[in-house]
């Protein structure tokens, strides 16, 4: 995983504070040979006191007095990273440079779903039970394979209206608590999705603490949810303490076909930025930062839920749909 880390060297630019204007502003940037996306940024200027970096990726900036940053980028392609120069006077000059590189992630940890049966019991365990999961839901989660299985090269999710201990609907939620749980990366999950009113799919993660300091206060990462009475529609959020429920924060896209296609959904997760997107297009992008709670080690989650405070009323004549994944996997 491609983390961000800024840092200010003991470089002199031999700079001081004047009433001159900054003038003459220079911006070198030397990318590591390695492709690990490191890239370190020497500016200097006349009569300038503070360099601030736009890294170009829309994700962070940087304010140094020295003129020397380093940034880690997190994927490959051109970057046009723009340096600011300034000083007490309020004048400021700036300079544009493009940063072309390579960047290559580890494959660190997967499901390609190629075996079939049960979900690999080594990756995946259960919740299991009814009670609404905090969100009035309907279904009864199991561990049957009526609701998960792997078959043909993709897990799926059942979700089927059946009487079960008190229940009108099972479904499956299966995650790697206390099997696989990271903190940083990339995750991306193929999937196609189920379609019919009442339906809630969702690829998740929450906090390893979860179990110590609760929720929203662990931490919530949605990295794809979508409602069956809102076709189409994909949810990207964050919930925390403070901004949690109603009141987290998110945003939405519109794709095609979500139902009947596979779509790719990811997570670029970083000490700086978190960005949510669906086939490579980022949608909902925050910053983080030491106050959150998304610098410590999440888990994942695959559920199908039925009806609930956020998926509303269950269409009657309702009897079964499938969350289908191809892949899930984490890079570093």
């Amino acid at each position: 995983m491609a983390f961000i880390f800024l840092s200010l060297f003991s470089y002199s630019c031999n700079n001081s504070k004047t009433d001159s204007p900054p003038a003459d502003l220079k911006v070198d940037a030397t990318v590591a040979a390695n492709k690990s996306g490191n890239v370190s940024f020497i500016a200097s200027a006349t009569n300038a006191t503070s360099y601030e970096f736009d890294f170009g990726d829309g994700s962070t900036h940087a304010v140094t007095e020295t003129g020397a940053a380093t940034y880690k980028y997190f994927g490959s392609g051109t970057y046009n990273v723009v340096v600011t120069a300034s000083n007490s006077t309020g004048t400021t000059i700036s300079k544009s440079i493009s940063v072309t590189l390579d960047v290559e992630l580890s494959l660190v940890w997967s499901d390609e779903f190629n075996t079939d049966g049960l979900p690999d019991p080594a990756k995946w365990g259960y919740d299991l039970g009814a009670g609404g999961w905090g969100n009035a839901e309907a279904e009864y989660y199991t561990n049957r394979k009526e609701n998960a299985s792997i078959s043909n090269g993709t897990l799926k999710i059942t979700a089927l209206k059946e009487n079960y201990s008190g229940s009108a609907y099972t479904s499956a939620r299966i995650l790697t608590r206390d099997k696989y749980a990271f903190t940083f990366g990339k995750v991306e999950a193929k999937a196609k999705l189920p379609s019919g009113v009442g339906t809630w799919p969702a690829i998740w993660m929450l906090g390893n603490n979860i179990g110590t300091i609760g929720w929203p206060a662990c931490g919530e990462i949605d990295i794809m949810e979508h409602l069956g009475r809102e076709q189409n529609k994909i949810y990207g959020t964050l919930h925390y303490a403070g901004h949690s429920g109603g009141n987290a924060v998110g945003s939405t896209r519109m794709i095609s076909n979500a139902s009947t296609e596979f779509h790719i959904y990811s997570l670029e997760w970083t000490p700086n930025v978190i960005k949510i997107s669906v086939d490579n297009q980022v949608y909902h992008n925050v910053f983080n930062s030491s106050e959150l709670p998304f610098n410590r080690d999440f888990f994942i989650i695959m559920n199908l839920a039925m009806g609930g405070n956020f998926a509303g009323p269950i269409d009657p004549a309702f009897t079964s749909a499938t969350l289908e994944i191809d892949y899930i996997r984490v890079y570093r």
